[in-house]
């Protein structure tokens, strides 16, 4: 009495349906990296060793030397008086994080000055510093 049954599995696996996903992945993270900009004042940040990133919608505010505040990549300075009022049209629900971008030797007053407009507001905020 033969019992064997006729259908035998094959020991080998495809690889090319694999590359195939692999490959679309690759295209699919190089178009989307190359969307992703920050509208901002060119400054010099300082280095830190530990560098995470913001996931959620983001106001930039850059602060220059001589108490130069930016919004974004609007071109005019605004004072700290000027600021608070901006951010407050900018972010009336308060779901925006504040990304605060301080050049690197400027006075820490000026950091502590955007801190607490968004303190006092209730904003989410993050300082923006270099990788390594």
């Amino acid at each position: 009495m033969n019992i064997r049954g006729r259908n035998k599995v094959s020991p080998e696996f495809n690889m090319s349906s694999m590359t195939d996903i692999v490959f679309l992945l690759l295209i699919f993270f190089m178009l989307t990296s190359t969307l992703v900009t920050v509208s901002a004042i060119d400054v010099v940040l300082p280095k830190a060793s530990d560098v995470k990133t913001a996931k959620s919608q983001s106001i930039a505010v850059s602060i220059k030397k001589n108490s130069k505040f930016y919004i974004g990549d609007d071109k005019k300075s605004l004072n700290i008086k000027q600021l608070e009022e901006k951010l407050l049209k900018l972010n009336p629900d308060k779901k925006s994080t504040i990304t605060i971008r301080g050049e690197k030797n400027i006075p820490y007053q000026d950091v502590v000055s955007v801190m607490d407009i968004a303190n006092k507001n209730k904003f989410k905020m993050v300082l923006a510093v270099k990788g390594n």
